[in-house]
């Protein structure tokens, strides 16, 4: 056989595979399973309405905050200003740690720490999309993503006085008496919740450009001093 012949059917093989890959990053009867953890808040499928929170249809490539008719915290509706759109990578991120994308989040769940769970629920809600042949089941590089912050890093004890040295560009922004009029509030946040939101911005999750920048800019050792500063900022 010449390797005219040879080619076009080699090209078919990998091609094949792929598709096998991709199809077996998320088993959609796991993730119907797994959806259990889910269905107490959210409804999926024909009739479907919202509860505590939003139904699931058409979830992927929606903006956050966008579906009409409910009531979504103040924090929701900034990340779906800011241009958060559920897609694969941003969902992942959000299922394995809701705060890592929407810091005060209403959501009351602690997440799904095991990579193919997430895969294998997202297969499943990706059933319910509008086209979902046109949404990867899960993408084979995202099998195993993993959106944590290094503990080493969640761990550094920051400076508040270096902090303080270090925020004058926040404030130019963010108010220091903790007001949210315009612009969300970083006051008395949780120390490790400040560093998880910074990460995600510095690994461009969370989609606000000046936010990615300012982050992009900051070692571990200034993002740690920022926290302990506005920890116990009043």
């Amino acid at each position: 056989m010449t390797a005219r012949l040879l080619l076009p059917i080699a090209l078919t093989a990998i091609l094949a595979a792929g598709a096998v890959r991709a199809e077996l990053a998320g088993d959609t009867a796991a993730g119907e399973a797994l959806y259990g953890q889910c269905k107490g808040c959210h409804e999926i499928g024909q009739g479907a309405e919202d509860r505590i929170g939003p139904h699931l249809n058409g979830l992927f490539g929606r903006r956050a905050a966008s579906h009409t008719g409910f009531a979504y915290s103040d924090s929701m509706q900034r990340a779906g200003v800011d241009g958060l759109i559920w897609g694969f990578d941003t969902l992942d991120a959000y299922i394995e740690n809701p705060r890592a994308l929407v810091s005060k989040t209403r959501m009351s769940f602690r997440g799904i720490k095991d990579a193919q769970d997430r895969a294998d629920l997202l297969a499943y809600l990706r059933r319910f999309s509008a086209n979902p042949a046109n949404i990867p089941e899960a993408a084979p590089t995202a099998r195993g993503t993993d959106h944590t912050v290094d503990p080493a890093i969640l761990a550094i004890q920051g400076d508040p006085e270096y902090g303080e040295y270090l925020s004058s560009e926040c404030v130019s922004c963010h108010q220091v008496d903790g007001s949210t009029e315009g612009i969300p509030s970083i006051t008395r946040w949780p120390q490790e919740d400040f560093v998880v939101a910074m990460h995600a911005y510095k690994d461009k999750l969370r989609p606000h450009p000046v936010m990615q920048m300012m982050a992009g800019r900051l070692s571990n050792e200034e993002i740690a001093a920022l926290a302990a500063y506005f920890k116990d900022l009043d």
